[in-house]
């Protein structure tokens, strides 16, 4: 049977005045997406719990001109360059990349202007909708003009998955992530104080990367065997937590909380499926979330700046660790890395990347 495609619908405009759309996505299993041209944000992402009641598991802002000014890139697409790159700049076949500066003298995510405010140009498919975005040569100091598609789907037994593909017509680095902030309590009702401290996180990873204290890699990846990073068993987000605090990690106290990446276990080889990267589990809803990637890293942040200034649409406020982002991505500073996966894009090349959100406690609804 066909899969419909997307409903659309309004949802303002930009500062500038220009149309945002909302596209919903919906599926036989009860999960539905909500999707907007501008960022390319996951808006809403609604998933029943163990007894079937459904509510939004991503956080949100209530309208265009609070993501524009005051989002700290909730369910966005990120890019240029997700996560940071040291010093603003980087060196490519031997010339300099000068980049602005949004992060305590690094690139963050992009820079001010990249692709989570940028509007995306939507093609609704049979149960999915294709997003695509043209950046110009030297857009945000990067060499290179870009086009990149990014698809969301959500198929029959509730997995939503996202790909992208990128091109370019000169040598440029790419990494492209979604940087949607998971609450599995769900936006249905007030989430308990102790926000996803709760939450049960399994890490398919046996390392990690130390950063400084301006959050860019320092010395070799760690392993995470018996420190507050290890995640190879489930663990609750908060005993991680309080066993940093315990143990007088630096670097858990410096983020004032996770906002690190952790190196994946290797995918069986190129063009090998989506392995799984994390496991988190809400027991009070019975939610479960797995996350499947191509990527060779996960960025794990607990909502650590989050300070309650921000609320959704029905007023729910958002305080630090009420979320926890799980984005899937290549390392940090990896153009300056040489000794990292490579991110430089070639032209006549095409860059892939699968991420999936699989929700396995529907199967056994």
């Amino acid at each position: 049977m066909p899969r419909p495609v997307p409903l659309c619908e309004p949802f303002g405009a930009t500062p500038d005045g220009q149309a945002v759309e909302l596209w919903r996505l919906g599926c036989a299993a009860g999960v539905s997406a909500e999707i907007l041209t501008y960022g390319g944000i996951l808006h809403a992402l609604r998933v029943p719990d163990a007894a079937g009641r459904s509510a939004n598991v991503v956080l949100s802002l209530p309208d265009v001109a609070a993501y524009a000014t005051r989002s700290p890139y909730f369910g966005a697409l990120v890019g240029r360059y997700a996560n940071r790159i040291g010093g603003a700049r980087f060196t490519l076949d031997g010339r300099e990349h000068r980049l602005p500066a949004n992060d305590r003298g690094h690139t963050l995510h992009g820079g001010p202007d990249g692709f989570h405010r940028r509007l995306w140009r939507a093609e609704p498919l049979p149960g999915a909708l294709r997003l695509t975005l043209h950046s110009p040569d030297g857009d945000m100091g990067f060499p290179g003009a870009l086009d990149v598609s990014a698809t969301y789907a959500l198929d029959d037994e509730g997995t939503l998955s996202l790909d992208f593909a990128s091109r370019t017509d000169r040598p440029t680095v790419v990494n492209l992530c979604n940087h949607a902030y998971f609450d599995l309590t769900g936006a249905a009702r007030q989430a308990p104080p102790d926000g996803i401290l709760r939450h049960m996180l399994r890490i398919d990873a046996d390392h990690y990367l130390p950063v400084t204290a301006e959050a860019i890699p320092w010395g070799p990846q760690q392993a995470v065997a018996g420190s507050p990073f290890d995640f190879t068993s489930p663990r609750a987000i908060g005993d991680g937590l309080a066993a940093a605090e315990a143990a007088g990690d630096t670097q858990v106290k410096a983020a004032e909380g996770y906002d690190h990446c952790w190196v994946l276990r290797p995918a069986a080889g190129p063009g090998a499926p989506p392995r799984t990267a994390a496991v988190l589990h809400d027991p009070d809803s019975g939610r479960t979330l797995e996350v499947r990637t191509t990527e060779p890293g996960i960025q794990v942040y607990t909502a650590n700046a989050l300070d309650g200034s921000l609320s959704d649409a029905d007023g729910r406020r958002h305080p630090a660790h009420s979320a926890v982002c799980l984005e899937t991505q290549h390392l940090p500073d990896s153009p300056n890395r040489p000794q990292y996966p490579s991110t430089t894009l070639l032209p006549g090349e095409v860059r892939r990347s699968r991420t999936e959100f699989r929700f396995p406690h529907l199967a056994g609804a």
